[in-house]
């Protein structure tokens, strides 16, 4: 709030903006960063203060009837987030403004995110999946979506370098990635710490399907076959440290303008990072079921690891500041403008009846509020759209949900989220025909398609009144034995899928709420057919009691080919301001920079090309490093 100018002002305080600034402060330079949720400084990252704000997430979640991904954090009408409970059928060209999003349809978008300090971190499952070398050259291998103007081979040390921030657990012997290559983890490599056990219904449901091949029809090739292959999930929580692993802090060398990972000396070991508020607190996953939407003991990676590294250096960070207008100099000769500041209305108290409206300064600018967020503010602003795809290809994992009853207890709703999954459908020749997917197998139950274990209780009181020995039976017998299996399924970019805004959708700070323009293609839709061709072989074989149901009157139904289904939203939201080698098609250069400012560097989901089927935090936070060692560059050729 002063007259100072920083070397970087950076918008938003989750993982990709905490990566930027951990970086680029340890490196030396002055940081600012402008948070649009509660708390955070450097006393709210430290000891007792930190563990009473995290408590009291804790609190609230254990009090709420719906635990959905943003159950327990503050939704402020001064920053509001979206939220699933929200999600409502679109009737015909009126849009359902319930909740944050105002959504255009034709059908609802199914994911959340949300806006505080440490950003969606605070509730994602985990999951660190590497994204697979056709990923990044969709066009060029399948003839659909499109390349993206960096490869595999040039991310991979920034893979690491996210894999040694987050802290991965994983055992690379263990892993299966298709079509990935003898390189695909480079020499000798291992994760920061070895893989977490697999939970019980993932060695059972593994010793059924073993040797097992599903054969998928086709209607132009005849019949696919899959050998079924369960392989362990890469997890980012604390496990066991791996002996061997030989990284420990990142090195920025101005001489060659490159960001290195130092290696441990003789007799160092990697240390597992706790708890902000208690660094021996949190040092193993504990097993809580409850990692989505909150991990209680902080084992599971989050945002504010990062941060609270970066506040010890030189970052800043202004809590309750929203970020609504990007300024340029619009007197400047050329094509890139560049940014003299961002406009913030810092608010006084949650409603955002009472605020003030101040400029951050700096030489550089990053916008890392979230895919949705930062093609609002530039939508908002009305700069870095000469191609008009800003806001367009709004990608996300369209989930496909399968579930039943195994043959004998598998004790579900243990361990976290999910341990395993099945990767031989992640890259296929069918990528040219429809969607490829990942497979996790779930140790939720059936919580997320019918909100076990709560309603299976409801259900056996209210409609089949049971009480006592009875109800005990049958609560063990359906309880113990659930399992859940989520496809998720890629979506390719699409202009039409689309962030907007619009000056009669506002809230109550008065800032823009997005307005999503949402459907999903046929590519889509025929990967949907065939994920259940899948499960329902999978099932037979395996012995589950099928109890999949999609039912007309869920807000995501849809029909192809005669068959209905409904889909969820997996939270990955990505591609709205997406990178290119050309500014004609593109927000982004390879670099991460704006092709309209040279001083405005854009980082986040919202600059992936294409989706592929990873979990896309492990491939943000890589191209976090890359974006913060081009800035780095950067400022040092203006010195």
């Amino acid at each position: 709030m002063s007259d100072k100018t920083y070397d970087v002002v950076i918008v938003g305080a989750g993982i990709a903006g905490a990566i930027v600034a951990k970086t680029l402060s340890d490196a030396g330079h002055s940081v600012l960063i402008l948070e649009a949720g509660l708390g955070v400084n450097s006393i709210d990252l430290e000891g007792q203060a930190a563990y009473d704000v995290y408590q009291g997430y804790l609190d609230t979640f254990y009090k709420a009837q719906a635990k959905v991904p943003n159950a327990p954090y503050p939704d402020l009408p001064a920053a509001p987030s979206p939220d699933v409970l929200d999600i409502q059928p679109i009737e015909g060209a009126t849009p359902s403004t319930t909740g944050y999003f105002v959504q255009a349809g034709p059908l609802p978008f199914g994911s959340d995110y949300a806006r505080t300090p440490g950003g969606t971190t605070l509730h994602w499952l985990g999951t660190c999946l590497r994204m697979l070398p056709n990923d990044f050259r969709m066009k060029s291998t399948y003839g659909v979506g499109v390349d993206w103007p960096i490869s595999y081979e040039e991310l991979l040390p920034y893979y690491e370098m996210a894999e040694r921030e987050i802290g991965v657990s994983a055992d690379v012997e263990d892993l299966y990635y298709p079509n990935a290559g003898p390189s695909f983890f480079g020499n000798d490599y291992v994760f920061p710490m070895h893989g977490l056990p697999q939970s019980y219904l993932d060695e059972q449901f593994t010793k059924a399907a073993s040797g097992l091949t599903i054969k998928v029809s086709d209607g132009a090739d005849g019949v696919r076959e899959f050998p079924v292959r369960v392989t362990p999930t890469p997890q980012g929580r604390n496990s066991m440290p791996n002996a061997n692993y030989k990284f420990k802090g990142l090195r920025w060398d101005p001489a060659k303008g490159k960001l290195f990972l130092d290696r441990l000396g003789q007799g160092e070991q990697y240390e597992p990072v706790g708890a902000i508020w208690d660094q021996y607190t949190g040092q193993r996953c504990e097993g809580n079921a409850s990692c989505v939407p909150i991990c209680p003991v902080q084992a599971k990676y989050n945002a504010l690891k990062t941060l609270k590294s970066a506040t010890r250096k030189h970052t800043t960070i202004i809590p309750r500041a929203v970020a609504f207008k990007v300024e340029v100099d619009s007197t400047a000769r050329g094509t890139r403008q560049p940014v003299t500041g961002i406009k913030y209305k810092l608010y006084n108290d949650s409603s955002g009846n009472e605020y003030e409206v101040h400029t951050a300064r700096g030489k550089r600018y990053v916008l890392a509020a979230h895919a949705v967020e930062n093609a609002k503010l530039l939508l908002a602003s009305g700069i870095a759209n000469s191609s008009d795809q800003v806001g367009r290809n709004l990608m996300d994992h369209v989930t496909l949900l399968t579930w039943g009853l195994m043959p004998e207890p598998v004790y579900s709703f243990r361990g976290p989220g999910s341990t395993s999954n099945l990767p031989v459908f992640r890259d296929h020749e069918f990528r040219k025909d429809h969607a490829a997917f990942a497979v996790p197998i779930d140790n939720w139950g059936w919580g997320w398609p019918t909100g076990s274990p709560v309603t299976d209780l409801n259900d056996a009181v209210d409609n089949q009144h049971l009480f006592g020995k009875e109800l005990r039976r049958y609560a063990e017998e359906t309880l113990t034995k659930q399992v859940l299996l989520h496809f998720e399924c890629e979506q390719l970019p699409e202009p039409t899928n689309r962030v907007t805004i619009d000056d009669g959708h506002l809230d109550n700070l008065g800032n823009h709420r997005p307005v999503i323009r949402y459907d999903i293609s046929t590519y889509l839709r025929k990967a949907f057919a065939t994920a259940k061709e899948i499960s329902d072989q999978l099932f037979k074989k395996v012995g589950v009691q099928d109890r999949t149901f999609y039912d007309p009157k869920d807000s995501s139904y849809f029909t192809y080919d005669g068959k209905g289904y409904f889909y969820r939203g997996a939270g990955h939201l990505v591609g709205t301001h997406r990178m290119g080698s050309k500014r004609e098609d593109s927000v982004v250069d390879r670099d991460q920079r704006t092709w309209d400012h040279d001083n405005l560097f854009l980082v986040g989901c919202g600059n992936m090309t294409t989706l592929g089927t990873s979990n896309p935090t492990l491939t943000m936070a890589a191209l976090s490093f890359w974006a913060a060692e081009n800035i780095l560059k950067d400022l040092s050729k203006s010195k």
